[in-house]
């Protein structure tokens, strides 16, 4: 750790997809279909997991290996973005351990959030359908700022609406652009290797405060005293 764990913290936020949620199969079904209507052969699943984190650009560019500077790429986008509707919440599960997290989080009063950068006509119907408990006191998606992570914009807006001081809090992350958004942000950072992470990143080169090989070390590591 670079720097003291805030005990208790003021209030935890997550990354969504990867961190929070393991979405990975529905993107997989949705990048395999969009091969298959191209007559293209299937991809490793593992593949597909590891660029979630990256969004729908970088998914259509891994499925179709198009660059956006494609004059089809646009439509292709969209088309996935259709495909992933169509899958929305099916099969996303939240990672082992953090139902325990959150309900022990809410015992302590301390109110959680997501900071993501998936679009908030995806992400709002996403927890809706999961309905985790205690509810998320704050959801912040890119339509709500002018600049998204690593920006950290957005997890200024989630500690205004949680009313914590962002030094006070935590940020938790699959993605180097998560650490950066925290650390810019004044948030003590934790760095989720178990997410969708790119072959050949180092999560240990991000920076970050903490990390955890495992979604279920996260209590015990926010939470100490339930360890």
């Amino acid at each position: 750790m670079t720097r003291a764990m805030p005990q208790p913290p003021a209030a935890v936020i997550f990354d969504l997809d990867g961190t929070l949620v393991d979405t990975a199969d529905e993107f997989v079904t949705v990048v395999q279909t969009l091969r298959a209507e191209h007559d293209l052969p299937p991809l490793p699943n593992q593949r597909i997991r590891a660029s979630v984190s990256n969004g729908a650009r970088a998914l259509v560019s891994l499925a179709l290996d198009l660059t956006e500077d494609d004059a089809d790429f646009e439509t292709r986008r969209l088309r996935l973005l259709e495909l992933y509707g169509e899958v929305l919440g099916t099969t996303a599960r939240p990672y082992p351990g953090i139902e325990n997290l959150l309900r022990a989080l809410g015992e302590r009063g301390i109110p959680w959030g997501v900071s993501t950068n998936k679009p908030r006509a995806y992400a709002e119907p996403l927890m809706a359908r999961l309905d985790l408990q205690p509810a998320l006191g704050s959801l912040v998606c890119p339509d709500d700022v002018s600049q998204r992570k690593p920006h950290p914009e957005p997890l200024w807006l989630n500690c205004s609406q949680l009313g914590v001081n962002p030094a006070e809090s935590i940020y938790v992350g699959d993605h180097l652009r998560d650490i950066e958004a925290g650390r810019r942000a004044g948030l003590f950072t934790i760095a989720a290797r178990y997410g969708y992470i790119e072959p050949g990143d180092d999560p240990g080169s991000w920076g970050a405060d903490a990390e955890v090989r495992d979604s279920t070390e996260l209590t015990p590591l926010i939470l100490p005293d339930l360890a």
